[in-house]
């Protein structure tokens, strides 16, 4: 599977992003409702953020995921979770599409981890899905995630997840 990653332009990508995160598929994400302007707007205000980034995955060279990295001391879990130095959050979305492949999206998943774990100041990641997304906790735990537990967030209930570098290359049968 060729799957790669760039930087997401919010001005470029924001139609892309719209169809994206208003498909029912991405209920999850909590945009259904939004404008174009209110994606590009959202995704200007990760752009700017110090501790927040967003890229976009492509497959064969054709957009096909979202991927957003942040530091959970400072975005999403600030006062709710202790992390630790080399902490890295992460969140991913797969476009909608009419013709599934089959094992595309722990694909998507694996490869992501992957390019976090790439950086060798990542030590682990942090994942915070909502507690109903159990699709998700499925392929949090095919990639080595263990739970912590639920924790409330102000918008949901989330299920807060860890995953070490070792975590992950004995889940997917790597070397370490």
């Amino acid at each position: 599977m060729n799957l790669t990653i760039r930087d997401l332009d919010p001005d470029a990508d924001a139609a892309l992003l719209h169809r994206w995160l208003t498909h029912p598929k991405a209920r999850y994400w909590m945009m259904l409702d939004a404008g174009v302007e209110q994606v590009r707007d959202e995704y200007r205000r990760i752009a700017a953020h110090p501790h927040h980034d967003a890229f976009l995955g492509l497959h064969d060279g054709e957009p096909a995921f979202l991927v957003e990295r942040y530091d959970p001391r400072h975005v999403e879990l600030a006062g709710l979770f202790d992390a630790e130095d080399g902490d890295v959050g992460m969140h991913f979305l797969c476009a909608p599409t009419d013709r599934p492949v089959h094992g595309f999206t722990l694909g998507v998943i694996t490869a992501v981890m992957a390019w976090l774990f790439e950086d060798p100041a990542t030590t682990r990641v942090v994942v915070e899905p909502d507690i109903g997304n159990t699709a998700v906790h499925r392929l949090n735990r095919a990639v080595g995630f263990q739970v912590l537990g639920p924790i409330d967030k102000p918008e949901k209930t989330a299920l807060l997840s860890v995953c070490t570098r070792r975590q992950f290359t004995t889940a997917i049968g790597a070397p370490a």
